[in-house]
């Protein structure tokens, strides 16, 4: 999947939420969210769309991946920024995914410990999993179970990367033996066409005001993941769905 430079329309049709301090837009799939080495389209060079009177465009507060879709948190100054930068290295934020993967886990719910390091120096970013690479955990819940157009068994899952690593979501579902559909590295995707990657960064609560409530941002399934997330059991954007894993039982894992 390959989407096109958005314009400032396009840009400000996606703000999820939008206060003082920050913007959380809904990133689409196949578009990176910064300037590669190879050029290309990118997030960043349209968010001039989104400074709403300030003099500076927002920032990157975190990063999704060029395939990945949902909430992206920006910073809109400096401080603000710096203070969400402190939230995401800390574990204060929570991030929920939805993914589809090929086959399924058995159980219903659980978590994944598996360390992960890089594949090797000429794939940059990829990674593999490494009994002495940097600790890695993924807790995640089953919310829907079929089959695709071909009779081959889905798993629709709520995860949460307790730990941020590059790929993490990704290489855990592979390691796992049920890669996320549409997974051109790390599964059995194609390398163009569809599937694309059927990974989505659904939710996301923020608690960047000390005397606010957390700021929760809900991004909307992506036409892409439709089909597949109907064939699990979804049936729109009214069905309510919990949180994969309450923040007090996070907080117990990184402590």
């Amino acid at each position: 999947m390959d989407t096109p430079q958005p314009t400032p329309e396009e840009m400000q049709a996606r703000v999820l939420h939008r206060d003082g301090l920050m913007l959380v837009i809904d990133k689409p799939a196949g578009i990176a969210v910064h300037k590669g080495p190879k050029g290309g389209p990118n997030l960043e060079a349209s968010f001039d769309a989104l400074r709403y009177g300030l003099p500076r465009p927002p920032v990157l507060a975190h990063r999704l991946d060029r395939d990945t879709s949902g909430c992206l948190v920006l910073g809109r100054h400096r401080k603000a920024t710096a203070s969400l930068g402190l939230l995401f290295k800390h574990g204060k934020i929570d991030k929920t995914y939805w993914a589809v993967v090929e086959g399924g886990p058995d159980a219903s719910e659980g978590e994944i410990d598996i360390p992960l390091g890089r594949l090797d120096a000429e794939r940059g970013w990829w990674q593999k999993p490494d009994p002495n690479g940097l600790p890695s955990k993924t807790v995640w819940r089953v919310l829907g179970r079929g089959t695709d157009a071909g009779g081959a068994a889905l798993t629709w899952l709520a995860m949460e990367p307790i730990t941020g690593r590059t790929h993490q979501l990704r290489v855990h579902c592979s390691a796992s033996g049920w890669p996320i559909v549409g997974d051109n590295i790390y599964g059995n995707g194609p390398r163009f066409g569809e599937p694309s990657l059927h990974l989505h960064a659904r939710e996301i609560v923020i608690p960047l005001s000390k005397n606010k409530p957390p700021v929760r941002v809900v991004a909307p399934a992506p036409v892409h993941l439709h089909e597949r997330l109907k064939a699990c059991g979804w049936n729109g954007e009214e069905m309510d769905v919990p949180p994969v894993i309450a923040s007090e039982a996070k907080q117990s894992i990184l402590g």
